[in-house]
C-alpha cells in the first residue's frame, strides 16, 4: 500500500476520534453551554444559507441585487415593525377608493417594535439593528427556556436532541431576523414553563407579555381554560372514587391560581383587537387589517376547504381538512407525543385548532408552525438512534436551504409580488 492509500486509510478513523472527543468534551459542559453551543452553531448555518442566497438575489423592492447579509435579513415583515417604530399606529384605517381597507400596521403586535424602538431611543442605534439584536438575543433566551421547559419531561440526552430539532428546524431561520417569532417562542416557553411548575400566578405577566407579541393569546387562553377543566375533573373523579386528594392533583389553592390565570389569558387575548377599536372607533379594525393579506373577509374554517379543493379537487379537496385534523389528533397520541404531558399536548391542540379556524393557509403557515415546538421533544423520544436524529437534523438543515432560497428570497411572480415567508 502506497503512503498516500495508508493515510487515506488512516483519516477517517483519526476524524471519528476527533469527534468522539469533541462529543465527549460537549458533554462535560454545563447544559446551558451545549444549549448555547448548538443554537450558535444552528444559526451560523443559518447565516451561510442567508448569505448564499443573498448572492442570487435579483432586483427586489427593497435593495439593489445582491444584498449583503445584514440588508437581506431586514425585508418583509421586518420593514413593518420598523415602520411601527417609525410611525406607530394609525388613528384612521387607510382605504382605497372603493373603501377597501388597505395593509397597515395594525397587523403587527405591539410588544417587539416597542422594546427593539426603546433600545434604538436609549443607544442611538439603527432601529432595524435593534430589532435584529433583540431578535437574536430573544432567540437565544427562547432555546434555554426551550430545553428547561423539556427537562420537566424528559432526560438530558433527548431534551438537548429536541432543542436541536427547535433549533435547525425548515424554518428555525426566521430565528435571526428582525420578526417577533423569537421574542413570542421565548414568552411561549417561559408561560408554558411556569404552567407545568403550576406557577400561575407567577405566569400572569409573562402571558399578558405573550399576548402583546404575537396572535397566540386565544389558543393559549383556550388551552388554560381546558386545563383547568381537566384538574377539575381529577379532582372530581377522586373525590368519588372515595381516593380523596392523591399525591399531583391540583389543591384549591392551585385551582384558584389557574382560574385567575385563565381569565387574565381570556381578556389578553382580545387586548390587541380593542386597542386597534378603541384607537380607530372601528370595532373590525384588527380583523379587517388582518384580512388585508388573503383577500377576503374572515370566515372560519373556509380558506381550508377553498385551498383543499384548490390543491386536491372538489372531492378530495372538501376531506382534505378532515383527514388533516384526524391526523394531527391521532398523533397526540403516539406515545412519544403522549410523554410530553397533558399541559404541552393541550396547547399543541389548542393552537392546531386556532390557526385551523382562523388561519388563511399559504406559504406563511409554514413559519406558523414554530409554536408547536413541544413535539420537538416528541420527535427525540421517538428513538434513540444517532443514526434516526442526524437524519432529522440533515433533513430538516436541507429544508431550511429549500425554505430560504424558496420564500426568503424574492423572485417576481408573473402576477406580481412573490410567496411571502
Amino acid at each position: 500500500m502506497s503512503t498516500e492509500a495508508r493515510r487515506r486509510a488512516g483519516l477517517l478513523p483519526s476524524l471519528q476520534g476527533l469527534a468522539g472527543q469533541a462529543g465527549t468534551a460537549l458533554r462535560g459542559w454545563p447544559w446551558w453551554l451545549q444549549v448555547t453551543a448548538i443554537y450558535l452553531a444552528a444559526r451560523l448555518v443559518s447565516a451561510g444559507i442567508f448569505m448564499a442566497a443573498a448572492l442570487h438575489q435579483g432586483p427586489n423592492p427593497w435593495f439593489p441585487a445582491k444584498p449583503d447579509y445584514w440588508n437581506f435579513i431586514n425585508i418583509w415583515d421586518a420593514r413593518w415593525y420598523a415602520q411601527v417604530i417609525a410611525g406607530g399606529y394609525p388613528s384612521v384605517l387607510p382605504t382605497d377608493a372603493a373603501g377597501n381597507v388597505q395593509e397597515n400596521t395594525w397587523a403587527f403586535y405591539p410588544l417587539f417594535p416597542a422594546l427593539a424602538g426603546g433600545l434604538s431611543g436609549l443607544t442611538g442605534m439603527a432601529p432595524a439593528a435593534a430589532l435584529t439584536l433583540i431578535a437574536m438575543l430573544a432567540g437565544w433566551g427562547a432555546a434555554l427556556v426551550v430545553y428547561i421547559l423539556f427537562r420537566h419531561k424528559a432526560s438530558h440526552a433527548p431534551a438537548l436532541w429536541g432543542v436541536t430539532f427547535f433549533a435547525t428546524f425548515p424554518v428555525a431561520a426566521v430565528l435571526q431576523v428582525p420578526y417577533a417569532e423569537p421574542l413570542s417562542l421565548l414568552l411561549l416557553a417561559a408561560a408554558l414553563l411556569l404552567v407545568v411548575r403550576r406557577q400561575y400566578l407567577w405566569a400572569i405577566p409573562v402571558v399578558v407579555l405573550l399576548c402583546l407579541s404575537r396572535p397566540v393569546g386565544v389558543p393559549f387562553a383556550a388551552m388554560l381554560g381546558l386545563l383547568l377543566l381537566h384538574r377539575l375533573w381529577a379532582r372530581f373523579r377522586n373525590a368519588a372514587s372515595g381516593a380523596g386528594t392523591r399525591e399531583g392533583t391540583h389543591s384549591n389553592r392551585d385551582l384558584a391560581a389557574l382560574a385567575v390565570l385563565t381569565g387574565v389569558g381570556g381578556a389578553m387575548a382580545l387586548a390587541w383587537p380593542a386597542a386597534a377599536w378603541a384607537a380607530t372607533g372601528d370595532i373590525q379594525a384588527y380583523t379587517k387589517t388582518e384580512t388585508v393579506w388573503r383577500g377576503h373577509d374572515l370566515v372560519p374554517f373556509k380558506p381550508w376547504f377553498d385551498t383543499g379543493i384548490n390543491l386536491f379537487g372538489p372531492v378530495l379537496g372538501v376531506l382534505a381538512p378532515f383527514i388533516f385534523v384526524a391526523l394531527f389528533a391521532a398523533m397526540l397520541f403516539l406515545p412519544p407525543v403522549w410523554q410530553i404531558g397533558v399541559e404541552l399536548r393541550l396547547w399543541c391542540a389548542c393552537y392546531m385548532a386556532y390557526l385551523v379556524a382562523f388561519l388563511h393557509p399559504q406559504t406563511s403557515t409554514f413559519r406558523m408552525l414554530l409554536p408547536l415546538f413541544p413535539l420537538a421533544l416528541a420527535a427525540a423520544l421517538a428513538s434513540r438512534s444517532r443514526a434516526y436524529r442526524g437524519t432529522v437534523v440533515l433533513m430538516f438543515l436541507l429544508l431550511q436551504i429549500v425554505w430560504i432560497v424558496w420564500l426568503w428570497a424574492w423572485a417576481q411572480l408573473p402576477g406580481g409580488g412573490d410567496y411571502p415567508p
